[in-house]
């Protein structure tokens, strides 16, 4: 009678379990045990059902739809596939521009094979504030384990039958970019295009409408002329000029439309436009149409189908500040696209501005001193890393990427034709050089830290190496004794006036030396603790880090002193380390953004100088260097001395000619100023224009142009030019070449 009483006891307890109980036990069977009188009762334990619907609603916060399909039930699975089913979640992620999901388990309720789980889902939509929504998870006991019983509505409870949601994203104005003192870089405006039809320009006002482009443009009415001097005058070629905007031209509109009827065309349009046909273009940027293949990796984020996003220096990495807060309507419509109700709305924020630490006006006068030249030039401050003027040719227009800009076409074509020297890369940080001479800064340095060498070290300065054994290796004096038949050799030099007539030879002697002393990686240790090899983390603007290679031979130590071989720089490397140089030696990070503020004027972000290092060099060794860049410009011997000589503001630097590989070596001159104005920071100032010739030729003037154009010094012509921004053209008429 006991055990009876036991029994009923046990199967009382079983009926009467709270079926909200996640513990709850299930009855399988009763069957009489072999041996004994009684028969035992044999259960098992029902699995947690708020720990399968946690698994289901972690897998939809990891996006692992695939984890959440299997967690179907099988008529569920009948009904939809796991493809359809993982499109349906990733679809209603991206509509909804959903950034994260939270949930919160209510309550459930069991009842012995079927259970429902209350659930609390936050919609943490990037357009939407405070969406969220119950939902009841209906799950089924299958082979001992709770399975969803799926619906739309375990989506969004609204999705009900053929309904969806639709929303309508609201798009703030993109935010402007400005220069250093507020003068506007890109903004919305409208503008106007300007282009000509050489054949029907008439001969009797060709001069005036040249005169009135050269104006308006600040294109020299010579350049203009010489686009289309070629051209077969019975063709109707029309060339691309540039665009203007309407606040600047509204003035002389009607002078210029006087023109049309002589081959002079105008069309207005309005976007996004970049001033003065793009301001240090490849560090701004540009904006672009958002791809099809990228179209649901932007609309999560909250963008629209048809708009614009970065493409390119500031305007790609400041997008999150450019873009604005976007804001969204909710919309329930029906299988038709009929608007049911409005669920929830969010307005959009204003974007905020972007101010950069250029100076609009010396930058397009840098980019008017480079003009003929491909490659690069970098102004930066000696003692805060600011960038005052970046400068990458060839150039390009972004009004080209405005589809509403007349010229857009016929630029785009020509900037993506097949044997155009990609103007979209950015020269200034991306472009990868040898330095040539310039790296003989480093290798004196090297050679000083080692030890091995004094600043009054002599060394006979010939046309010839020979210490190699084997090889012979030829000074630049030889070279132009060919040309010339009377360059002598340097002859006898102390290490200084080594650097400062720039020996070959010399600098070979120290970097085989050292590497036969077992110095193997001196200099290029020196080399990386100047900043080569690594990026400068400009971070703003994309940038390569270049190579400096560790020598594995007596001729890679050679080459690697005189910049050669393996190794590669850019030139806003070269011009963080001559800004320390000027500076006593701090490694400042290069910085192209002054400020970011928001539409009412509050600073979120505000230029500070950063350091990263110090020059690897002791103060004493240092001033022996810059004693050594000195003579470059200003001994009668230096090497850059008559390009330089005149200039009323004290410099110092170094010419580079580095062998390109394949035709004219590129020419180089990276130095700084030593005004001491507190009015008027010192600068440095790197020039490379690729396959010109030699760095004291056509790098050097350069480099005094830049240094005239920043401390408003009357400018010097250059050996190329009839007159400023006009290069010569000799006329074989005359005998001239």
């Amino acid at each position: 009678m006991k055990k009876r009483l036991i029994l009923l006891f046990l199967i009382t307890l079983l009926v009467g379990c709270n079926k909200s109980d996640p513990e709850a036990t299930q009855t399988e069977e009763i069957t009489p045990t072999p041996g004994l009188a009684t028969p035992v009762v044999q259960t098992t334990q029902t699995p947690d059902v708020e720990a399968s619907a946690v698994d289901y609603l972690n897998s939809w916060k990891d996006s692992d739809f695939q984890a959440m399909y299997e967690l179907l039930d099988t008529a569920s699975q009948a009904v939809i596939s796991e493809e359809e089913f993982s499109q349906l979640y990733h679809d209603f992620a991206v509509e909804l521009a959903l950034e994260s999901l939270d949930y919160r388990i209510l309550s459930s309720f069991i009842d012995p094979a079927q259970a429902q789980v209350a659930v609390s889902v936050e919609y943490n939509s990037r357009l939407i504030e405070g969406l969220s929504r119950e939902i009841i998870l209906m799950l089924t006991l299958t082979d001992g384990e709770w399975k969803i019983e799926w619906s739309k509505a375990l989506i969004f409870p609204e999705l009900a039958g053929e309904n969806q949601l639709q929303l309508t994203r609201i798009v703030p104005s993109r935010g402007n970019i400005y220069d250093r003192n507020g003068s506007v870089i890109v903004a919305y405006a409208e503008a106007v295009s300007l282009g000509i039809t050489p054949s029907q320009i008439k001969p009797k006002q060709e001069e005036n409408l040249l005169n009135e482009l050269d104006r308006d443009l600040d294109i020299p009415w010579q350049v203009i002329a010489a686009m289309y001097e070629d051209f077969p005058p019975d063709v109707d070629w029309y060339i691309p000029l540039g665009a203007i905007s309407m606040d600047t031209i509204e003035g002389r509109l009607g002078i210029l439309q006087s023109y049309t009827t002589t081959g002079l065309l105008l069309r207005t349009f309005e976007g996004r436009y970049y001033f003065s046909g793009g301001v240090a273009p490849q560090s701004t940027g540009y904006v672009r149409w958002i791809q099809e293949a990228e179209e649901d990796d932007y609309r999560i984020l909250g963008y629209s189908r048809d708009e614009k996003v970065g493409g390119q220096g500031l305007e790609r990495w400041g997008e999150p500040y450019l873009s604005g807060d976007r804001g969204g309507i909710l919309y329930m419509v029906d299988a038709e696209g009929e608007i049911l109700s409005q669920l929830a709305r969010s307005e959009a924020g204003p974007a905020s501005e972007i101010y950069t630490t250029i100076d609009k006006e010396f930058q397009l006068k840098v980019q008017k001193a480079f003009y003929g030249y491909n490659g690069a030039i970098v102004v930066m401050e000696l003692d805060t890393g600011r960038v005052l003027a970046m400068v990458s040719n060839p150039h390009f227009d972004p009004n080209a990427f405005n589809s509403n800009y007349f010229n857009s076409n016929l630029l785009l074509q020509e900037y993506y034709k097949a044997d155009q020297k990609t103007p979209f890369l950015n020269r200034a940080t991306q472009g990868l050089y040898p330095l040539g001479s310039v790296f003989k800064i480093i290798t004196m340095a090297a050679g000083l830290e080692s030890g091995e060498y004094q600043a009054g070290d002599i060394y006979d300065c010939g046309y010839y190496f020979e210490e190699l054994g084997g090889v012979t290796l030829t000074d630049w004096t030889y070279e132009h004794f060919l040309e010339d038949n009377k360059t002598p050799p340097s002859g006898v030099l102390t290490l200084t006036e080594g650097l400062m007539r720039s020996c070959n030879p010399y600098f070979w002697h120290i970097g085989l030396d050292l590497y036969r002393k077992g110095l193997t990686d001196a200099v290029s240790e020196m080399a990386k603790g100047f900043g080569l090899g690594s990026l400068t983390g400009i971070e703003t603007i994309e940038e390569e880090a270049g190579n400096i290679p560790v020598p594995q031979s007596e001729l890679d130590a050679t080459n690697l002193a005189i910049g050669q071989g393996d190794t590669l720089v850019t030139p806003l490397q070269v011009a963080q380390f001559i800004a320390a140089i000027g500076n006593g030696g701090t490694i400042y990070r290069p910085q192209f953004v002054e400020s970011i503020r928001t539409s009412g004027g509050e600073e979120i972000f505000s230029f500070e100088p950063q350091v990263t290092s110090d020059l690897p060099v002791s103060s004493s060794n240092l001033n022996i260097i810059k004693n050594a860049m000195i003579q470059v410009v200003d001994n009668p011997r230096g090497t850059a001395n008559h390009r330089i000589r005149g200039l009323a503001i004290p410099v110092a630097g170094k010419t580079g000619t580095a062998e390109s590989g394949s035709g004219e070596s590129h020419a180089w001159f990276a130095g700084y100023t030593n005004n001491q104005n507190e009015n008027k920071p010192d600068i440095a100032v790197v020039v490379i224009a690729e396959n010109a010739g030699e760095g004291s030729d056509v790098a050097a003037p350069i480099f005094r142009r830049v240094v005239e154009l920043y401390f408003n010094q009357v400018l010097r012509y250059y050996p190329w030019e009839a007159e400023i921004g006009v290069w010569y053209v000799p006329d074989p008429e005359n005998g001239e070449e």
